[in-house]
């Protein structure tokens, strides 16, 4: 699901009175995601899950092309940690 078709999908829902609302309410959410994530805080919505920054160690990977050994730097990534009344229902 795009992030258009959940605005279209909460606009049918009658959460918002248009479409254009939800398009911009919706970008206004994954903004806000986005600067909590960034300025280094984790994300928990309780019943649903937890967004939180993960440090990767550095590794080293191989150029798929040409089978050489690659360092890969340590670096930030974002995991999901679903809730449990989440897994509760998706199992």
């Amino acid at each position: 699901m795009t992030k258009k078709e959940f605005a279209k999908l909460l606009f049918e829902k009658g959460v918002f009175t248009t479409r254009t609302e939800a398009e911009k309410k919706v970008d206004i959410i994954f903004d806000s995601i986005e600067k909590i994530l960034l300025d280094g805080e984790n994300l928990s919505i309780i019943n649903w899950g937890k967004l939180e920054i993960v440090e990767r160690a550095p590794r080293l990977g191989r150029n798929p092309k040409t089978g050489e050994e690659v360092k890969i730097g340590k670096r930030k990534s974002v995991k999901f940690r679903p809730g449990k009344a989440f897994l509760e229902k998706l199992n």
